[in-house]
Order: C-alpha cells, then sequence, then structure tokens
C-alpha cells in the first residue's frame, strides 16, 4: 500500500456520523474515512450481529472492545479480543464476522 496526498491531519471518531449496516443478525454501525484509496473505519457490532455475505476485500482489523469470531471459508474460525488484530489481502481468503456480545473495531482497507 502506497499512501500519497494525505496531508496530517486528525479524527474526532464521534464526530463521524456512523451508517447502519443490517447482517442478517444484529447490526454493524460504521463510522468511515477515506484517503485517497484508503478507507478508514471505526466499527461496532451489536451483540449477536452476523454477517450477511462473505467478504473477499483485504482488511488490518483491530478490536477494540468486545469480541469477534472471524470464520473463514475454508472452515478455520479465529476469536480476536481486545488488544488482537487480523490481517488478510484482497481475494485472498474469503472471511465472515460474527459477535454474541457486540465488538468495536478499528478498521483499515
Amino acid at each position: 500500500m502506497q499512501m500519497t496526498d494525505i496531508p496530517f491531519g486528525t479524527t474526532d471518531w464521534s464526530t463521524i456520523e456512523p451508517t447502519t449496516h443490517a447482517g442478517d443478525a444484529g447490526t454493524a454501525y460504521w463510522r468511515t474515512r477515506n484517503f485517497g484509496s484508503i478507507r478508514v473505519r471505526m466499527v461496532e457490532y451489536t451483540p449477536g450481529y452476523v454477517a450477511n455475505h462473505w467478504c473477499s476485500k483485504g482488511h488490518i482489523l483491530f478490536c477494540i472492545e468486545g469480541e469477534l469470531y472471524t470464520e473463514l471459508e475454508d472452515g478455520r474460525e479465529f476469536v480476536l479480543r481486545p488488544g488482537m488484530s487480523y490481517q488478510v489481502a484482497d481475494n485472498a481468503e474469503p472471511h465472515r464476522s460474527s459477535t454474541d456480545r457486540g465488538a468495536r473495531l478499528f478498521i483499515v482497507d
């Protein structure tokens, strides 16, 4: 990833209006900033959230609060807890997320 044409700046995430994204169950709330081709998000999943699709987008994802389950299309499963992260390349390994108790994440993709 090449980061160009992004001047120094700060983000107060509480001032970014969230967008609502329904899952098969529960809801995801995204606060999003775009810097050229780089999307940066603060995402909150409600308790019981289950993604409604397999995602092939690459991400670097950091768990701030809660617990996130990530299932890969090949059947492997991973759990992220606060302070943990995962990274995956575009079109590398389709994945989908869920959470029993909710989660707050910082995502760069």
